[in-house]
């Protein structure tokens, strides 16, 4: 993606539990809206709009963070806290499979 920016973000959200390597030994709760838009520029210099849900939605939308100087805790709840990567594992979230959002 060149020059990445989310232009529209569904009112439908969630908070899931995320990692990131910038902290790598924590995970942090993050609310993120379920359907998001990108606008990003193609090579030969026009732009191009693709949409993304869910898991998807997710990740772009952590890696557009960075992009724009964010970190995972910048996007936590106030009342939150990030935790070890041990305790996270023992979480019910922290089965090694991917997200279910049915």
């Amino acid at each position: 993606m060149l020059n990445p920016r989310v232009t529209g973000a569904s009112e439908d959200v969630d908070e899931r539990f995320e990692g990131c390597l910038s902290f790598f030994d924590v995970r942090a709760q993050v609310s993120r809206p379920l359907r998001i838009t990108v606008e990003t520029m193609t090579a030969a210099g026009s732009t191009e709009k693709a949409v993304y849900e869910r898991g998807d939605a997710r990740l772009v939308a952590h890696e557009i963070d960075h992009l724009d100087g964010l970190l995972l805790m910048d996007r936590m709840r106030p009342d939150m806290r990030p935790v070890p990567v041990e305790e996270y594992r023992r979480t019910a979230e922290a089965t090694g499979r991917p997200w279910s959002y049915e």
